[in-house]
């Protein structure tokens, strides 16, 4: 994936949550580095390319989390 492709999906996630009156509260890392955290107050989004998703192994670190979404 690349930072393109970060960044509109982040950028879409944004923009329909926000349509549907979801604020934004905080985003960490970047397009260019490879991971984008997007925190909607109830709601988590991570999006990685996939040797940051690889590195940091969050399916390992979220393993009792229950999924709402997972695009692969």
């Amino acid at each position: 994936m690349c930072h393109r492709q970060i960044h509109a999906i982040r950028d879409e996630i944004d923009e329909v949550l926000s349509r549907e009156g979801i604020k934004l509260y905080h985003q960490e890392g970047s397009e260019g580095s490879g991971w984008v955290l997007l925190d909607f107050g109830q709601v988590v989004v991570h999006v990685f390319a996939t040797p940051q998703r690889e590195y940091y192994g969050i399916e390992k670190l979220w393993s009792k989390a229950t999924p709402v979404v997972r695009i692969l």
